[in-house]
């Protein structure tokens, strides 16, 4: 049975600490992050932590993919379907762990939720085949692609849409990747609980091997590297308030609140 891994602290022990997570919300300690084989025999309770980000290390970058779900580049109305996958570069410094809401300002106008599987890499990574692209990735995870619509459509370019503090929930738990079959993992997202995406990896247009390949013979992926791999159709505003819940059976549910911050940020 894949294995959950995950990085918390307690009110009692504010150092992080890794475990992995049973289906009875039951975490068994291990030595450290990177070494899920050591479990230390100390257990505790989810419900007595405070997650932190499911990551062995702050990534040297997070490599996003846009425009992967065939259905998601007609709602975004693009005429040209994009031969090659279409990459672009979130800053570390937007990661947040589960729980911790992400920031809006009304001058930086719509601002949309993105549901996204994740690749974390495990080892370095250059120039690799398809074909041996999963003995690179160390697991999967959830993330948020929060994007500034307005500012996406007025920049004509997505440089400072993607990278406000914030703008990159991700988590709650690393699926090891322990010989799954990427493709079946399965994503929906909710917004105060309704249901407005739902996913399989196997709907990507560009699967997760051939990302983690084509990426690889760009740059080199490092240890703790983050491959967003695009959202599916559904994609939209947030409000004030709001709850944005993103789960997937093998992984578990990152949920953020959406917080507006400013002079006119409750207004109407």
């Amino acid at each position: 049975m894949a294995r959950q891994l995950i990085r918390f602290y307690t009110t009692q022990n504010p150092k992080p600490q890794a475990g992995i997570l049973q289906d009875d919300g039951i975490i068994r300690f291990i030595a450290a992050f990177d070494q899920p084989d050591t479990e230390t025999g100390e257990t505790l309770v989810m419900d007595n932590v405070k997650l932190l980000t499911p990551l062995p290390a702050v990534p040297s970058k997070i490599i996003a993919v846009g425009l992967n779900y065939a259905k998601h580049i007609q709602e975004m109305k693009h005429q040209e379907v994009p031969d090659d996958p279409v990459l672009f570069l979130k800053a570390p410094s937007a990661i947040v762990a589960c729980g911790a809401p992400i920031i809006g300002r009304p001058e930086w106008g719509q601002i949309d939720y993105e549901g996204e599987i994740a690749v974390v890499i495990g080892k370095p990574c250059k120039d690799c085949t398809e074909e041996r692209a999963l003995d690179y990735v160390l697991g999967y995870t959830l993330a948020n692609d929060v994007t500034a619509r307005t500012l996406q459509r007025q920049d004509k370019q997505w440089g400072r849409a993607k990278n406000f503090d914030t703008f990159c929930p991700v988590g709650p738990a690393l699926l090891l990747n322990e010989g799954q079959d990427p493709a079946l993992l399965a994503l929906e997202t909710f917004v105060d609980g309704q249901q407005v995406q739902q996913a399989m990896a196997s709907d990507m247009r560009f699967s997760i091997p051939f990302l983690v390949s084509y990426i690889s013979r760009i740059m080199t992926l490092n240890p703790g590297d983050v491959i967003l791999t695009g959202t599916p159709e559904g994609v939209g505003p947030l409000r004030h308030g709001q709850v944005v819940r993103i789960s997937s059976p093998l992984i578990g549910v990152l949920e953020n609140p959406y917080q507006l911050v400013g002079e006119t940020a409750h207004a109407g």
